[in-house]
C-alpha cells in the first residue's frame, strides 16, 4: 500500500466495494436534446472508486494504456483526495485527459488487465481520469506544463486531430516552434466532426486545444495541405513535418441505390450535425433530412453515434442494421447499451442489398437479407452468410452508411516519393512514426486506418519523441522493415473513435 493513497482498508475490504456507477440522464429526457449523457463522478464517489484499487506490486494497467499513464499513482492520489496531484500525474503523459476519459475504450485497454477484473469489476480508470480533468477545468486553474528553451527548430503538423494535437504539444514542450495546419475551420479532427455533443461536448475539446495554444503552438485553419501547399513546400520552410490527416474518406457498400437522395455517409451525416450544428436549428440552418424512418448500417461506435443523433434530430423510427450478432459488434458496450435504452431498433444478422427510390430519386425503401454466422474470418469474428429466400423490404427515407473509412489521400497523391500501402495508408514505422521521406513523420488513422482516439494519441507521442530525437541529432535511420500496412477498418470507432 502506497504512502500517497492514505488507504487504510485491507485488501479484502477494498475488494468488497462495488464499482461506482456513473450518474447519467434518464433516456426519455436525453433523447430530446444533445447535452452530455453521463454527469460524471462527484468527489466523494471518485474517492470511493479509487479506493477499490489494490495497488498491485506489478500493475498491468499501465502497459494497457497507449500513452502509458502512471495509473496506480494517479488513482492513489484520487483515493487520498489529492485531485491536483492526480491530474498532474496524468498530464505527465496525456495532455488531453478530459477527452480520453470520455471516449477511449478503457474496457479493452487498461481496465481489462486490472487485477480486480479477474473476479470483480475493474477499477473505473476512465471515469476517474475524466473526473480529474473536469475537476481541474472547473477549478479554473488549469496548469500549463513547462517548456524547454527555444531550440530554433520548426515543426509543421498537418491535421489538428488527436494525433496531431499530441505531437504539437509534445514538440512545443521540447522547445520547438510548432505550426498546425487544419483543413477544417475548427481544431479537433474527428473529435469535433465525428463525435456527437452528447458524448463529447465541443467546449471540452476547445478547452483541451487551448493548452496547445498556451504552449505557443500556432494553429492555421482552412488549410488543405496537398492543395494550397505541398508536403515538399512545407519541408522547405520546416525542419520536420508530421502527417496526422486521419481517415476521412468514407467507405460505401457498393450496392444499387447508394446515390439516391437521403443516403449519407456517416462522415457527412455526423459532420453536418456536429461541426456544422444542424442539431441547433434555428440558430444554425445547416440542411439535413429530419424526421421519417432512418436506417443506419454498421455496428461500430460511428454507427451508434449516427443512430442516436438521428433519434435526437426527430426521426420517427431509427433502425440499426448490422450483418453480425450483438456479440460481434465492435462498438463499446456502453454505447450499445445507451442506444438500446434510447429506443434504437436493432436489426441484427441483417445485410442491405439495395436501396430503392421514387421517381424523384429519393430513398423510400431498403432491400435486406437475413444472415447467419459461419466460420471466423480474418477479423476473428464469425463470417456472416446470407440465408437464401430471407429477403425483405424496410421502409426508410434516410440511410446512413457507417461501415468504415479509409485514409485521406490528398497528401500522398501530391507526394510521389512518400510510400503508401495498397489501402492508401502512409507506411510509417510503428515505434518512431518515420516514413520513407526524410523529415516526414506520420501517425494515427492515416497510418492504421480508422482506429481509436487513444491509439492515435499513442502514435502521436511516439512520433513526437522521434521528431525531437531527429531534430536534436540530425540522424535519420529508416526502419529496415516498415510497419505492416493495415486495411481500413469496416466498423470504425468514433472515434472515431
Amino acid at each position: 500500500m502506497t504512502e500517497m493513497s492514505g488507504n487504510k482498508l485491507t485488501k479484502k475490504e477494498r475488494m468488497a466495494i462495488p464499482r461506482q456507477p456513473m450518474p447519467e440522464q434518464d433516456p426519455e429526457e436525453r433523447v430530446k436534446g444533445f447535452t452530455e449523457v453521463p454527469y460524471g463522478y462527484s468527489p466523494e464517489t471518485a474517492i470511493q472508486e479509487a479506493t477499490r484499487c489494490l495497488e498491485c506490486k506489478k500493475p498491468r494497467c499501465v502497459a494497457g494504456c497507449p500513452v502509458t499513464i502512471d495509473i496506480p499513482a494517479f488513482v492513489a492520489r484520487v483515493a487520498a483526495g489529492d485531485f491536483r496531484g492526480a491530474i498532474r500525474k496524468i498530464k505527465e503523459t496525456n495532455m488531453l485527459p478530459a477527452i480520453c476519459g470520455r471516449v477511449c475504450p478503457q474496457e479493452t485497454q487498461c481496465e481489462i488487465v486490472c487485477v480486480l477484473a479477474k473476479k470483480y469489476a475493474p477499477v473505473a480508470i476512465g471515469r476517474l481520469e475524466r473526473f480529474c480533468a473536469d475537476w481541474e477545468r472547473d477549478s479554473g486553474e488549469v496548469e500549463i506544463p513547462d517548456k524547454a528553451p527555444d531550440t530554433g527548430k520548426k515543426v509543421a503538423v498537418v491535421g489538428a486531430g488527436p494525433a496531431g494535437l499530441t505531437v504539437a504539444i509534445d514538440c512545443a514542450r521540447a522547445g520547438h516552434q510548432v505550426e498546425v495546419f487544419e483543413a477544417l475551420h475548427k481544431p479537433g479532427g474527428v473529435l469535433v466532426y465525428g463525435i456527437p455533443e452528447f458524448r463529447l461536448p465541443k467546449a471540452i475539446v476547445q478547452a483541451e486545444v487551448e493548452t496547445a495554444a498556451k504552449l505557443g503552438v500556432t494553429l492555421h485553419y482552412n488549410q488543405v495541405i496537398g492543395q494550397i501547399e505541398t508536403l515538399d513546400e512545407l519541408l522547405g520552410r520546416f525542419d520536420a513535418v508530421f502527417l496526422g490527416t486521419g481517415a476521412g474518406l468514407p467507405l460505401f457498400m457498393r450496392i444499387p441505390g447508394e446515390n439516391l437522395i437521403g443516403v449519407y455517409s456517416a462522415n457527412e451525416y455526423l459532420t453536418r450535425s456536429n461541426l456544422m450544428k444542424a442539431y441547433d436549428f434555428p440558430h444554425y440552418d445547416t440542411p439535413t433530412l429530419v424526421g421519417g424512418k432512418v436506417a443506419v448500417i454498421g455496428g461500430g461506435n460511428v454507427a451508434m453515434d449516427s443512430a442516436r443523433t438521428a433519434q435526437r434530430l426527430g426521426a420517427d423510427k431509427v433502425y440499426l442494421v448490422y450483418r453480425r450478432s450483438r456479440k460481434e459488434m465492435p462498438a463499446r458496450d456502453e454505447e450499445i447499451h445507451h442506444a438500446e435504452e434510447e429506443g434504437i431498433d436493432f436489426h441484427l444478422l441483417t445485410n442491405p442489398t439495395s436501396i430503392i427510390g421514387d421517381d424523384q430519386g429519393r430513398a423510400t425503401h431498403m432491400e435486406c437479407i437475413k444472415m447467419e454466422l459461419g466460420e471466423p474470418d480474418a477479423s476473428g469474428r464469425r463470417r456472416p452468410l446470407p440465408i437464401e429466400g430471407s429477403e425483405y423490404r424496410m421502409e426508410v427515407g434516410t440511410v446512413v452508411v457507417a461501415i468504415g473509412n479509409s485514409p485521406n489521400p490528398l497528401v500522398p497523391q501530391t507526394t510521389p516519393d512518400l510510400e503508401v500501402g495498397r489501402w492508401g495508408n502512409v507506411v510509417a514505422d510503428e515505434k518512431t512514426g518515420r516514413t520513407s521521406k526524410r523529415g516526414v513523420f506520420a501517425g494515427g488513422d492515416i497510418v492504421t486506418g480508422a482506429a481509436t482516439v487513444i491509439l492515435a494519441m499513442g502514435a502521436g507521442r511516439a512520433a513526437g519523441a522521434s521528431i525531437n530525437d531527429y531534430l536534436t541529432t540530425g540522424i535519420w535511420d529508416l526502419p529496415e522493415q516498415p510497419a505492416e500496412e493495415t486495411p481500413p477498418t469496416t466498423s470504425p470507432p468514433s472515434t472515431a473513435k
